[in-house]
């Protein structure tokens, strides 16, 4: 399987899943703890647009930060060291940390050895902005694609209320409502199965 390189500027839809389908999240204590994960280790690099966090899987809408935003990482001493010269390299390394420890700290509390994710983590690049909308409303919609729940609206452990809600967030929300034209229009979006999200359809 090619990988395909995370350039700065650049959206990606992430996605990833426990090694031999694995759950990734048993208690509902590992789903903020991921979040606060990934946050400590991404923001640094990307902006989220959205997520959803399934019991053996999670999807992530991400842009790479631009290279200015960047530079003075890929300059750090520590990060030059570990031979992290491009963006490229820091935002995928910045990946790796984050499922090594989410895994460390897994392991520990639940005894297990080993990996739990699979590698390499998938990516899909988004070129173009239309296809953005279709991409978020696919990632929230996951849940009840996969018979988790009957309405997705019922899920807690996507992005999709907190997009709408009026609560500080990390995610980039104005950017969000403002691809769908407003709130009313991301809601109205969310509720049409457009047929070509099939596109975008990973069965785990």
């Amino acid at each position: 399987m090619k990988i395909e390189i995370l350039q700065p500027s650049c959206y990606y839809h992430i996605y990833n899943r426990g090694i031999d389908g694995t759950n990734l999240f048993r208690e509902e204590k590992n789903y903020p703890f991921f979040l606060q994960k990934y946050v400590l280790h991404l923001s640094e690099v990307v902006d989220t647009f959205a997520y959803c966090q399934l019991k053996n899987h999670f999807h992530l809408l991400i842009r790479v930060k631009d290279i200015e935003a960047i530079r003075p990482l890929i300059e750090n001493k520590t990060f030059k060291s570990e031979g992290l010269h491009s963006v490229e390299h820091l935002v995928s390394k910045k990946f790796a940390n984050l499922f090594n420890s989410y895994t460390q700290s897994f392991n520990k509390v639940y005894g297990r050895t080993g990996s739990l994710f699979e590698t390499p983590f998938r990516r899909k690049h988004i070129g173009h902005d239309a296809y953005l909308y279709r991409v978020i409303a696919y990632i929230h919609q996951n849940p009840q694609h996969h018979g988790f729940v009957s309405d997705f609206r019922a899920y807690e452990y996507s992005s999709y209320h907190s997009l709408l809600s009026h609560k500080s967030t990390r995610l980039r929300r104005e950017d969000v409502l403002a691809l769908f034209q407003g709130s009313d229009n991301f809601v109205s979006e969310h509720l049409t199965v457009d047929k070509e999200n099939q596109e975008w359809v990973i069965e785990f």
